[in-house]
Formats: structure tokens, sequence, C-alpha cells
């Protein structure tokens, strides 16, 4: 008797993630016989839990791969990346950045191993962090228990109706130094699991990811869920920011930019490894939009 073959996939709870696995969970495409058990957790979690390999295919930040590249790939597929966009700096009142660094208070951000954390820092060395739960980040800078923070995820698209004010976009920033896309998150997948498989995961996804963007109806009711409370016309413009043509594949630009960052981020001591990033090549399969057993 053989035993189908189980793929942990670790993911968050948000709708851009949804989205991605929302086919494959919905068993919409060919899985070519492979089983996969999804785990919804926040990203820096991941992170942590991703160095003991805990999962065949994770969610991690691309600042987190340099901790994780001895055992974890980048894998092609799934990928979060700002077009002139991503990790939004506010503050309770407008701020210009003289204001804030002269103020000398802390920014909340979302943890230590995101990308989010890494950009600030790359923007600015010298401002003094605290971590916060990301989804309380918002409240935290109303409050006044931080001077400013750096929001990730839905807040980005709705910090203005929460009365908070852009200091800067990460995203706008490093576009303008670089004139590169923003990478924030991938799917790592575990370097022993063998090329023949990673392979075969890598045309499943493919497919999920794809079966998404061409059925964009049916996959935003289905994700819906996950949009912490926004409208549905939100949600498609925050899953539109992170899950496109850019998410099926890793282009030339993405890898340079992976490679800038990781670089600067060791160059200026905030990553305490010089790690070439190592991406996954694999040819698109054949799109078998629908699971055999739903033909």
């Amino acid at each position: 008797m053989t035993t189908t073959p189980k793929i942990r996939v670790a993911h968050s709870p948000d709708s851009d993630d949804a989205f991605m696995f929302y086919a494959l969970a919905q068993h919409k495409v060919d899985t070519e016989g492979l089983e996969f058990e999804h785990v919804l957790k926040d990203i820096e979690t991941l992170n942590r839990e991703a160095a003991d390999g805990l999962y065949e295919l994770t969610a991690i930040s691309y600042h987190a791969y340099a901790y994780l590249h001895e055992k974890y790939a980048i894998f092609p597929v799934g990928s979060s990346i700002g077009e002139k966009y991503g990790p939004v700096l506010v503050s309770k009142t407008p701020m210009t950045v003289d204001e804030l660094i002269a103020s000398g208070g802390k920014v909340a951000i979302p943890g230590t191993q995101t990308s989010a954390y890494l950009f600030l820092k790359l923007w600015n060395p010298d401002i003094e962090t605290v971590v916060v739960e990301f989804d309380k980040i918002p409240q935290a800078v109303l409050d006044g228990d931080v001077v400013a923070g750096l929001l990730i995820h839905e807040s980005q698209v709705t910090y203005t109706e929460e009365g908070l004010h852009k200091i800067i976009d990460m995203g706008e920033w490093w576009f303008e130094k670089t004139g590169l896309v923003l990478p924030l998150g991938c799917n790592g997948i575990r370097r022993d699991l063998g090329d023949d498989m990673i392979q075969k995961i890598c045309r499943v996804l493919y497919r999920s990811v794809k079966w998404g963007l061409d059925n964009r109806a049916e996959t935003l009711e289905g994700c819906q869920e996950y949009a912490r409370d926004l409208p549905p016309e939100k949600t498609d413009k925050f899953v539109g920011m992170y899950v496109n043509d850019l998410t099926l594949e890793i282009t030339p630009e993405i890898r340079e930019a992976v490679t800038l960052m990781l670089k600067e981020g060791f160059e200026k001591g905030i990553i305490p490894f010089d790690v070439t990033p190592e991406f996954i090549d694999y040819e698109k399969p054949s799109l078998l939009t629908q699971a055999p057993s739903a033909r």
C-alpha cells in the first residue's frame, strides 16, 4: 500500500495568501498525487519556526531568508513584491522625516526578521524600534505608545481612514534609490525534499495561483473571510497589490532586488551573514486548471 506524500504548506491568514492557495485548498487544480496540509500563522512566527525546518513549504520574509538559506531555497512561485509601494511608516499627526528622527521616539515594527524591518533600517539605521503585533500597530500609534508605526498587510490600504498619516512608503523610497521593485515575502522550499519533489510542488502551486488570477471573482469571494473586515473593494485592491504576474515567477529584476537588499543588509551590519540568494528554477507547467476529479 502506497502512502500519499503530504506536504505541509505554512502561510499567513491574510487575504493575499488565501488568494494564492484558494484553488489548491478547494481542489480546483491537479496536485499530481500530492496531499497538502495548510498551516496558518503570522509571518514573524513562520520566520522563527522555519529555523527548525518545520514545514516543507513555508511563507517567509526575504529578510528572514538570510537566516534560513541552509535549510530553504527561494521557491519560484508565491512572492509578494511591491511595485513602488510597500510597508508604510505612519504617525498620529503629520510629521516629517526630520521631525521623526529629532523626536527620538520608538517606531513599532512587526518583527525583527520581517523585510519591513530590514528596509526601515536600510532607510535609517539609527531609528529605535519595538516589536508590536502587526495588527496592533495602528492602535499603538493612535494611543501614543510609539511615535510611529511600520504598517504591513491590510493596514497599508486603510491607515488614512484610521486617522494615521504617512511619513514614508518603503517601496517608494526603495524605487527612488534603486529603480527596483521591493521584495517582501516569498515561499521557502526545504532543500532536503530533492529536485523531483520540488519541481512537482512548483507545478502545483503555479496552477493554484494561475487559477486564482484567471478566476478572480470566485477566488476573492473565497478569501474574503481572511480580509480582517476589509470591504470587498479594498480586499480586491490589497490582493491585487501582492498577487499578480510577479507572483507567478521570480523575474530577473526580483532576483537583482533580493540580492541587493541582502547585500546592503550585510554591509550595514543589519544581517550578520553575507548571503547569495538561491532561487529554484523551473519550467512552467501545462495549465491543468481543474483537478482530475472535477473534470
